[in-house]
């Protein structure tokens, strides 16, 4: 017996039964979980990079305050208003954002607050401050392929705000076994 995985476009054994391959259930199960995580990893690219950063211990909060900040809530409603709009590299729009883009359209819809436009620019000009005491609305930095060249906002409860290349505008977690080893460093504007 087997089924048809439309999702990844083959044919696998029913578990407890060996396919003509000679796999079992446990392989294929890899598998997807090899492709579910491909398909959940994101960055951005912008040129250049820095070097240094590091991993460092996560900020010490664990719930969103009660009752969020003005500035923290303008930004919740940005977010809302584009999740799930598309990757597009070098896009500042709703039609698509790569990441530093919807970081300034975020700032500049939200807060009122013009920012440099890649995440090299931001990693230069905003204040440096170590992950411990990152706060919301903070800009968080991840190390990709050797460089810095994905960003995010930092929203409170290990939790940030960006555009991935994978799934376009997106909440994700500091948390996660992809984001926390990427963590390079956070500024503040």
């Amino acid at each position: 017996m087997v089924r048809i995985n439309s999702l990844f476009g083959y044919v696998a054994p029913v578990c407890g039964r060996e396919g003509t391959h000679g796999w079992g259930c446990g392989h294929h199960l890899r598998l997807l979980l090899l492709a579910i995580a491909v398909l959940v990893l994101g960055g951005c690219a912008s040129s250049g990079g820095l070097q240094g950063g590091g991993h460092q211990n996560l900020p010490h909060d664990t719930a969103m305050p009660e009752q969020a900040s003005p500035a923290i809530e303008h930004l919740w409603q940005v977010f809302q208003r584009y999740e799930g709009a598309p990757y597009q590299y070098g896009g500042t729009t709703q039609d698509g954002f790569d990441c530093s883009g919807f970081i300034g359209t975020a700032y500049r819809e939200a807060l009122g607050r013009q920012l440099p436009r890649t995440t090299d620019q931001m990693l230069a000009r905003g204040r440096p401050i170590e992950l411990h005491e990152v706060r919301p609305g903070d800009l968080v930095f991840f190390r990709i392929s050797g460089k810095d060249q994905h960003a995010g906002i930092y929203m409170g409860n290990h939790r940030f705000i960006h555009a991935s290349t994978s799934s376009g505008v997106m909440e994700s977690s500091l948390d996660s076994h992809y984001w926390r080893p990427r963590y390079s460093r956070a500024r503040r504007f």
